[in-house]
C-alpha cells in the first residue's frame, strides 16, 4: 500500500466513519460504502495510484434497505463522479464521494422527494441539536447549497482537517451559510470543531470582520489574521477538525491555516506562490 493510499484510507474513515473504506480479500481491492447509501462498491487501487485512477469493479452488495435499481444507479453515478474529479497524481476519493453525494441528491426521484416532504417535520432536520439552534437550522435547510470550494483533507496524528470557503456579501449570508452546512451535513455537525472567519465590505466604506473558535481557543482569530494578511474580502471560511485522539499542541494552528489556504487557492482567491496575492475585492 502506498503512503498516499494509506493516508487517504485513514482520512476517509475518520471523516465518514470506520467501515466506509475497508480492504477486501483481493489484493489492491477495497470495499467502499458511500455514506448514507444502501449499497457498497468494489474499487481497485492500482499500485501506481494516484498516478493512475482507481478502477471501479462493480457493486459489492446491494444492501437490505435499498430499492430496486438503487445499486445500479449509485454505481453509475460513482463512475461519473470519478471521471469528473480525478486528476493524475492527486488522491481523489474524498472529492469523488462529495461529488457522488451531490449527484445522488440532484438525481433523486421526484416521488421520493414528495414522500420526504410529507413525512418530515422541521424538527427532523435538527434532530439531536440544541433547541436554541434547531429553528435556525430548520429555516436554512431548504436554501440553495452555498458555493463552497473545499480543500484537500489534511491529516496529522489521525486528526483530519477540511476547509470550505465561499463568497459572501453580508454577515447575514455568512451566518446562513454556516447554519446550512451544519443543518445538512451530519459529518460536519458531529465534528470536534468548526472554526469560522469572514471579512466583508459593506456600503459607504463599512467593513465587517468576525470569527468563531468553536471551542478551539484562539483558532478563529488566527484564521481571521490569515485572511487579513492575504487581503481577502467578501469571503468566508470554515475549517472543520475531527479530533484523532492525539493532542497536536501549537501545530494545530498551522494545520488549520494551511487547510484554509488550500481552500483559498482552489477558489482562485490567492496564488500558489504566497508572495503573490490576488484577494477578491482587494483594494
Amino acid at each position: 500500500m502506498s503512503e498516499e493510499l494509506r493516508d487517504e484510507l485513514e482520512a476517509i474513515n475518520s471523516i465518514y466513519g470506520d467501515g466506509c473504506l475497508v480492504p477486501s480479500d483481493d489484493a489492491n481491492v477495497y470495499v467502499l460504502k458511500p455514506p448514507g447509501e444502501s449499497s457498497s462498491l468494489r474499487v481497485e487501487f492500482p499500485p501506481t495510484y494516484p498516478a493512475v485512477p482507481p478502477v471501479v469493479l462493480g457493486t459489492n452488495s446491494t444492501g437490505q434497505s435499498g430499492r430496486r435499481g438503487d445499486a445500479a444507479r449509485e454505481l453509475s453515478l460513482f463512475i461519473q463522479a470519478l471521471s469528473t474529479v480525478y486528476q493524475p497524481g492527486e488522491v481523489c476519493l474524498f472529492d469523488v464521494i462529495e461529488e457522488l453525494t451531490r449527484l445522488l441528491e440532484s438525481s433523486a426521484p421526484e416521488e421520493s422527494e414528495e414522500q420526504d416532504d410529507q413525512d418530515a417535520t422541521p424538527e427532523d432536520a435538527a434532530e439531536g441539536l440544541p433547541s436554541s439552534r434547531a429553528t435556525v437550522y430548520a429555516d436554512v435547510s431548504n436554501m440553495p447549497e452555498p458555493p463552497w470550494t473545499i480543500s484537500d483533507p489534511f491529516i496529522e496524528l489521525k486528526s483530519v482537517f477540511v476547509a470550505r470557503c465561499a463568497p459572501v456579501s453580508s454577515t447575514e449570508e455568512a451566518e446562513a451559510f454556516v447554519q446550512h452546512l451544519l443543518a445538512t451535513d451530519k459529518r460536519v455537525r458531529s465534528a470536534t470543531h468548526n472554526i469560522t472567519a469572514w471579512r466583508i465590505k459593506g456600503p459607504n466604506n463599512t467593513t465587517f470582520q468576525d470569527c468563531d473558535d468553536d471551542g478551539e481557543t484562539a483558532a478563529g482569530g488566527r484564521l481571521l489574521h490569515l485572511m487579513q494578511l492575504m487581503e481577502l474580502w467578501d469571503v468566508m471560511v470554515i475549517v472543520t477538525r475531527w479530533y484523532g485522539g492525539h493532542k497536536l499542541g501549537p501545530r494545530r494552528f498551522a494545520l488549520i491555516n494551511q487547510t484554509a489556504r488550500d481552500a483559498f487557492v482552489k477558489a482562485g482567491l490567492v496564488s500558489e506562490n504566497p508572495s503573490k496575492k490576488k484577494g477578491q475585492g482587494k483594494s
